[in-house]
């Protein structure tokens, strides 16, 4: 048996990609059990993963205190790797604390935090240039893996009221709409008005909106249409829910990468940041798409350029 830690507390976007890297270990190498260190925030959906078998949950705000209490978790275990796939000083400590023969971070870490590496993992061919997944795939060879995506990302199943509105009539299935990213300047404010024309569009449709920024809807739209999730939708629910949309549109977020890891088709909105090194993985994949506003500025993007690229997608 081999034991591996990965060391990714955050955020929502990385640990989906580290999870999907973590699923072709799995995939890969034989007898090989993988514990995890996490934030408490995103704990329930790396507990929820079935390529992880430990989860220690690490509570920033708990302090020293409660870095400590952490670190004496972790080291009842001895492990063969430990894999810091975060590369900032804090994690570097986690590393450095634990007791493991290989302790393994990544070429372009931060903070001093390579200082507690005995090994690293060179950056792809395209260098700093390269996608973020492409980044991480770099730790497979270590455990004799090829730095690919094998396997599929699964979930164990979340059982929710609202997902059952999520349930089309006739199978169709609904538009789940992500309208919040974790910093301000990703966030399109278009939402809206792209929702009234999904939903004129056809009459039939659902609509969700979902995330865990709220975002009033006011009644304007039809109860039978559109449910709003947003403040309301659970890390453990969220892999069900975006695997129920036919399609996902959403800012550059963690839910776009969830979305492209689960093979759902997702129009990606993205400003300032380049998708060609965070966009949906892969790049150019035939369920992956990209809309970028013009110069990076959201507030020059429009939801009638949105909603005609969507119609395009789909061929109408």
């Amino acid at each position: 048996m081999t034991e591996l830690l990965i060391i990714k507390p955050s955020s929502l976007g990385d640990i989906v990609q580290a999870l999907q890297v973590a699923t072709s270990l799995k995939a890969q190498v034989d007898d090989l059990r993988i514990s995890w260190v996490v934030r408490e925030m995103f704990a329930p959906i790396v507990r929820a993963c079935e390529a992880v078998d430990r989860v220690y949950v690490f509570e920033r705000k708990a302090g020293t205190k409660g870095f400590l209490k952490l670190m004496r978790e972790v080291r009842t275990t001895k492990f063969d790797y430990v894999f810091d796939m975060q590369g900032l000083l804090r994690t570097g400590l986690m590393t450095s604390r634990a007791r493991a023969k290989h302790k393994v971070g990544r070429s372009d870490a931060r903070e001093w935090s390579g200082l507690f590496y005995n090994q690293r993992v060179p950056l792809p061919p395209d260098g700093r240039r390269s996608h973020a997944m492409d980044i991480l795939l770099q730790f497979a060879p270590v455990l004799g893996a090829k730095p690919e995506l094998r396997g599929s990302l699964r979930f164990r199943e979340a059982d929710s009221l609202n997902l059952k509105f999520a349930d089309g009539r006739g199978g169709s299935k609904p538009y789940v709409l992500f309208p919040d990213s974790r910093r301000a300047d990703k966030n399109w404010g278009g939402f809206k008005q792209l929702t009234e024309m999904l939903l004129r569009e056809d009459r039939t449709r659902k609509v969700v909106w979902a995330g865990s920024t709220v975002l009033p809807d006011r009644g304007a739209y039809p109860a039978s249409q559109f449910l709003n999730m947003t403040g309301n939708t659970s890390l453990v629910s969220l892999p069900t829910l975006v695997k129920k949309a036919e399609w996902v549109i959403c800012n550059d977020s963690g839910p776009m990468h969830l979305a492209a890891a689960l093979g759902v088709r997702v129009l990606a909105i993205f400003g300032p940041t380049d998708p060609r090194l965070f966009g949906p993985y892969p790049i150019g994949g035939p369920l992956n798409h990209v809309i970028q506003a013009p110069v990076g500025d959201l507030k020059l993007l429009p939801a009638r350029d949105v909603f005609s690229r969507l119609q395009k997608l789909r061929g109408r």
